[in-house]
């Protein structure tokens, strides 16, 4: 990953720089408000990526995730277009994974556009394997269209079950 990026937990006091990021990665974008919401909801966590060396200072990426009995579901990541490939979705999906097994989770799992190649690769790069599809999971333009379909990926991150 680059120097000079530093991955920590974030709480409703990040709200507004994660809504921003979401809102320019993600349709529906989502409202402070509702960030803050999430956050304030059992076993939510977030966190944030931020430059904070040299020129590129400031929010580079961000994850939300949610844990539940012995399962973490990814909720939403992105990263800053300026930031793109360089690392910065690894290192906040490899913490995540260690916050989430950390809570007693024995899985993740996430929904992922089918045409989005780059995300695709970098979940399986870190273990996902495909478990499942959701047609039309993500809006894309007019709801007639159809919108996009999802991928659901899953990736073991805790000692196996019996």
């Amino acid at each position: 990953m680059s120097a000079g990026i530093v991955i920590a937990p974030a709480g409703p006091e990040s709200a507004a720089v994660i809504a921003e990021i979401l809102a320019a990665v993600m349709e529906p974008a989502w409202s402070p408000n509702s960030v803050a919401q999430f956050l304030a909801a059992p076993g939510s966590f977030a966190l944030l990526a931020v430059a904070e060396a040299g020129r590129e200072t400031g929010p580079a990426g961000f994850l939300l995730a949610r844990t539940g009995a012995d399962e973490c579901d990814l909720v939403a990541m992105g990263v800053d277009s300026a930031w793109r490939r360089r690392g910065v979705g690894r290192a906040l999906l490899e913490k995540a994974v260690e916050i989430a097994a950390g809570r007693g989770a024995r899985s993740m799992f996430l929904e992922v556009a089918e045409g989005n190649r780059a995300a695709v690769g970098l979940y399986r790069s870190l273990g996902f394997a495909d478990v499942g599809r959701r047609p039309g999971y993500y809006r894309r333009g007019r709801m007639e269209d159809g919108g996009a379909d999802a991928q659901v990926m899953r990736r073991n991150i805790g000692p196996a079950t019996s």
